[in-house]
C-alpha cells in the first residue's frame, strides 16, 4: 500500500494537500537520473546556467500571489507579509552575482614551464532536505548556488509544506532548468535515508531538528557524504546599559515573535542590563499586546496559528514548567481570543526566569520569549555562552567596537548588533555546536557544492 504524505493545515485542521511516497526503487531512480543529466548541465557555460537559474527565479516571483496563500494554508502565515520572495530574489540574486569569482579557479603559477591551478568541479547531486518555516528562502539558500556551479539537485521538502518543492520545481523547470536536473520527491524517513547511504549525492543539506540532523549523520557515516546541518538554536540578545530601547525593544519583540516565533534565528531569550530592564519590560510588555491573533487570511492578523499543533503544545509545556518553578507570565492569554489550546496560541513574555527552566535552555520555536536582568557585560556573555546551540546573537548597543569585542567572545555563527533575525547573503550561514556545521550563502556557500581539483601542468622543451 502506497504511503501518503500529509499538510495538515493549522488553519482549520483539515488535511490541506497530500501526495504519494515514493517508493525507494522510484527515488533510486529520480537520483540515478539526477546523475546521467547533471554532466550535460555541468558543460553548459556558466553564464548560460546563471542566466537559465535566474529565468526560474523570475518565474517563482510571478506566482507569488499563489504562494502567499498556499504558504498560509501550509504553515500559518498571515497574507498580509507578502510571503518570501524579496528574500528569495535578494538571495539568488547575491549568489548569481559572486559565481563567476567565487567559482574562478585560483591562479598559483601561469610561466613558460608551469601552469598551476586549482579548479572547483561540481560535486555531483546535491540533496536538499528542507524546512517548513522559511520555505522557499531556506532551499534557495542551496538550490540556486547547487545549479549555478554545474549540480543535479534533488528536493524534498517538510510535510507542513508540501507543495512549495512543487512550486520550486515547476518554476525553476519553466525557467530552463531541465527537469531530471532538478527533481522535487517526497519521501518518507527510511527512503530518505536509505538513499543517502545508497552513495548517490556529493553533499546533502539539511535545515531540521537536532535529531533530525544526527539521523542525516548516521546514514552518510562510512559513505563519506559531505553534509551541511543547520538544526536547532536558541538565539540570545543583549541590550546593554548604552543602548536605545526605543529602538531595542520593537527590534527585538519582532524578532522573537514574527512568524510565531517560528525562525530559525528568532530570539528566544533576552538579557537587559539591569538599568534598563524595568523599562524595556514594560515596553516590551506594551508591544506584544498589541499583536492580533487570528487567522492568517485576515487583514488584520499580526500573528497566525503556528505550524502545527503538537509544536504549539511544546511551547504550552515550557511556559507552564516555568511557571511552576517560579517564572512569571506577563501576558494575559485572555487578550488573545483566538487561542485555541490547539495551533492558535497567544504569545508570552516570562520574567523571573532562570536557567534552570526548559523554556531558557530547549529550543521553544514559538511565541514566547523569557526575559533576564545582568550587571555587567561579563554576566551576558557567560549566559548567552551557557546553550547548546550556537546560531545567531544580537547585541544592543551604541558602541560597535565593544560589540565586536562581545562578539568575539559568543560561542555562535553571527553576531549582530541593533538588529537581528536576518540573513545578509554577502555574510557566511553558519552555526556551531548542536545548531549544526557547514556554510551557506556568500561565497563560503560555492565551497559546499563544489570540490577543489588541482592542476600541475609542466612543459617540456623538445
Amino acid at each position: 500500500m502506497t504511503k501518503m504524505i500529509q499538510c495538515i493545515s493549522p488553519v482549520d485542521g483539515r488535511v490541506y494537500a497530500e501526495r504519494p511516497a515514493l517508493s525507494f526503487e522510484a527515488a533510486n531512480q529520480a537520483a540515478l537520473d539526477a546523475r546521467a543529466a547533471q554532466k550535460d548541465w555541468a558543460a553548459l557555460p556558466l553564464q548560460e546556467r546563471i542566466a537559465t537559474v535566474l529565468a526560474g527565479v523570475e518565474k517563482l516571483q510571478a506566482m507569488n500571489p499563489t504562494l502567499v496563500e498556499e504558504l498560509a494554508w501550509q504553515m500559518g502565515r498571515p497574507t498580509r507579509y507578502g510571503g518570501e520572495m524579496g528574500g528569495v530574489i535578494e538571495r539568488a540574486e547575491y549568489m548569481a552575482g559572486i559565481a563567476e569569482q567565487a567559482l574562478a579557479p585560483t591562479i598559483v603559477e601561469q610561466s613558460p614551464q608551469f601552469k598551476r591551478h586549482i579548479a572547483r568541479e561540481p560535486v555531483g547531486v546535491v540533496f536538499i532536505i528542507a524546512p517548513w518555516n522559511y520555505p522557499f528562502m531556506t532551499a534557495i539558500n542551496t538550490l540556486v548556488p547547487a545549479l549555478i556551479a554545474g549540480n543535479s539537485v534533488l528536493l524534498k521538502h517538510a510535510s507542513q509544506t508540501l507543495l512549495v518543492g512543487e512550486r520550486l520545481a515547476e518554476a525553476f523547470h519553466a525557467g530552463g532548468v531541465p527537469e531530471a536536473v532538478f527533481q522535487n520527491v517526497f519521501l518518507d524517513h527510511a527512503a530518505t535515508e536509505a538513499l543517502i547511504r545508497a552513495r548517490h549525492f556529493g553533499f546533502v543539506n539539511f535545515t531540521g531538528s537536532v535529531n533530525g540532523g544526527a539521523a542525516i549523520e548516521q546514514a552518510a557515516a562510512g559513505t563519506f557524504t559531505a553534509t551541511g546541518l543547520e538544526l536547532g538554536g536558541k538565539d540570545p540578545a543583549y541590550v546593554r546599559s548604552d543602548a536605545d530601547i526605543e529602538a531595542a525593544v520593537p527590534g527585538l519583540m519582532d524578532g522573537a515573535l514574527f512568524n510565531a516565533g517560528q525562525c530559525c534565528c528568532g530570539i528566544e531569550r533576552i538579557y537587559v542590563h539591569a538599568s534598563l530592564y524595568d523599562a524595556f519590560v514594560e515596553k516590551a510588555v506594551a508591544w506584544t499586546r498589541e499583536l492580533t491573533l487570528g487567522n492568517p487570511f485576515a487583514a488584520d492578523t499580526t500573528l497566525g496559528p503556528m505550524a502545527h499543533k503538537r509544536f504549539a503544545a511544546t511551547v504550552r509545556e515550557q511556559v507552564a514548567e516555568a511557571v511552576s518553578s517560579g517564572a512569571r507570565a506577563l501576558i494575559d492569554p485572555e487578550l488573545f481570543p483566538a487561542d485555541d489550546g490547539g495551533a492558535y496560541l497567544a504569545p508570552q513574555i516570562l520574567v523571573q526566569v532562570d536557567h534552570s527552566m526548559r523554556v531558557m535552555r530547549e529550543e521553544s520555536f514559538g511565541p514566547v520569549v523569557g526575559i533576564m536582568p545582568v550587571q555587567s557585560d561579563a554576566e551576558a556573555i557567560e549566559l548567552m555562552n551557557d546553550s547548546p546551540y550556537g546560531l545567531t546573537a544580537s547585541i544592543w548597543t551604541a558602541d560597535s567596537s565593544t560589540a565586536a569585542a562581545i562578539g568575539a567572545q559568543l560561542q555562535t555563527g553571527t553576531v549582530f548588533m541593533n538588529r537581528c533575525d536576518y540573513l545578509d547573503p554577502a555574510l557566511c550561514w553558519t552555526g556551531c555546536k548542536d545548531t549544526g556545521r557547514g556554510a551557506a550563502l556568500s561565497p563560503l556557500g560555492y565551497m559546499a557544492v563544489t570540490r577543489p581539483k588541482s592542476y600541475h601542468l609542466k612543459e617540456v622543451s623538445a
